[in-house]
């Protein structure tokens, strides 16, 4: 077993870096003064990873959609009891969720820690699937997806990527699709655990009230040594050019909801940390809470309160979303155009670029004092390639001329698509 101490001299903080005998790496937080614990149990597995091979295999082998959000769901079944029945007895909160590259199962507490971590690592790597329990399944997660159909936040989204993508499996819903679901087999459930749910694959993220021993008996007495072997994942080919630049349908809202997205191309500089912070700068210099174009959009009535940004990035997707309500979609959508074109021919003023900075640097430090949030981004960034004090270093060193470089490399108008959820008539 190799142990690392990871360190941050400018918040005088640390954590440990454990690489297991069983192939699975751990990540330690020990947060003194906190009542409550949080530990996150993840592979990088998710509903975008529908076609796949070991390596050293001849063929690609092609799953249904939403796999692995199903595998999710009947991960916390046994022969015996389920595993939220088994939680109860310690008083844990569990959950679990798919996204597009991971699932993760977790759970929070403020006693019987050792109980509800032996749980999560003993489920996780049981898995207990029949035919008679998939089919019962396909029903349930059939009913999910009807929800979803209706969701006017979740339509607006998805709409949006499917705008943007034409081949990437970002376009698919991550539940799949009723009749995808449809042709799960628990066959081909073993044969996905099989291959994603291997501890080299994998990741055990911890914050908060814990100690570092404890869980490494756990890890020792619960996880078997796990074949190492690599997983390639099929290129889908995206294409530069978005799919289509608008799309509107109309559900239950009171005024329209509203998804302004960018397909980015995916730099190569191999400096993900600096890149993420600079782009999330610059998005706050064009248009957040305290940007003057807010402000414009805001006292004209065209955006809310819910309006705002984020970054989605993977492996081998990125895309910047902006997003929220108003009586009219199109009109922002030409003054966010304006306003990045403003700001890429001029430059972003360097007081706005010194206060964003510094306002993100204030936010990372926060997210210190949550133990959720600690082990969430640890696990997070440890799938993207990056370290738990990456972004905040990052933070610490970008330059006003690196923002605006940068931002001549993103938001770029042809690559962008607007997607509508307007009010029935």
């Amino acid at each position: 077993m190799k142990q690392e101490i990871v360190k941050n001299t400018q918040l005088g903080e640390q954590y440990y870096k454990i690489e297991h005998d069983s192939g699975l790496t751990i990540l330690l937080y020990p947060m003194k003064g906190y009542s409550s614990s949080y530990a996150l149990f993840g592979t990088k597995y998710g509903s975008i990873d529908n076609c796949f091979k070991r390596q050293g295999e001849a063929q690609f082998t092609k799953v249904p959609e939403g796999i692995a959000h199903f595998l999710e769901h009947k991960l916390f079944e046994s022969e015996e009891r389920d595993a939220f029945a088994r939680y109860a007895e310690t008083g844990a909160s569990a959950n679990a969720y798919t996204s597009f590259d991971k699932t993760c199962y977790l759970f929070s507490c403020t006693d019987n820690f050792k109980q509800s971590l032996d749980i999560l690592l003993d489920f996780v790597t049981s898995p207990y699937f029949t035919e008679q329990t998939v089919q019962k399944e396909q029903g349930i997660i059939g009913q999910e997806i009807r929800m979803y159909d209706d969701d006017p936040n979740w339509q607006v989204y998805f709409n949006l990527l499917k705008c943007l993508y034409q081949r990437h499996p970002l376009r698919i819903d991550i539940a799949g699709t009723v009749e995808s679901i449809a042709q799960i087999t628990a066959q081909d459930l073993y044969h996905c655990y099989n291959t994603f749910y291997n501890l080299h694959n994998m990741v055990l993220a911890i914050a908060g009230n814990f100690k570092v021993e404890e869980v490494l008996e756990s890890a020792d007495r619960i996880l078997k040594k796990a074949e190492d072997f690599h997983v390639v994942r099929a290129s889908s080919e995206e294409p530069e050019e978005v799919l289509s630049h608008e799309m509107q349908v109309s559900l239950p809202v009171s005024q329209p909801l509203f998804q302004i997205g960018f397909k980015e191309m995916i730099p190569c500089s191999g400096q993900l940390a600096k890149e993420y912070v600079l782009h999330t700068i610059a998005l706050e210099c064009i248009a957040g809470e305290s940007s003057e174009l807010y402000r414009k959009l805001y006292d004209a009535g065209l955006i809310n309160s819910s309006f705002g940004s984020e970054i989605m990035l993977g492996d081998d997707y990125r895309c910047t979303i902006f997003g929220g309500e108003g009586r009219d979609p199109g009109k922002v959508r030409e003054q966010l155009a304006a306003e990045i074109r403003k700001y890429k021919e001029k430059g972003i003023p360097e007081t706005l670029f010194e206060q964003q900075r510094k306002a993100l640097y204030g936010r990372y430090v926060r997210g210190f004092g949550s133990v959720d949030n600690v082990a969430g981004t640890m696990l997070g960034s440890y799938f993207l390639g990056l370290g738990e004090f990456d972004l905040l270093e990052a933070c610490a060193t970008v330059s006003y001329d690196e923002v605006n470089q940068y931002l001549r490399t993103i938001l770029h108008e042809e690559k962008m698509a607007l997607s509508v959820v307007n009010p029935q008539q």
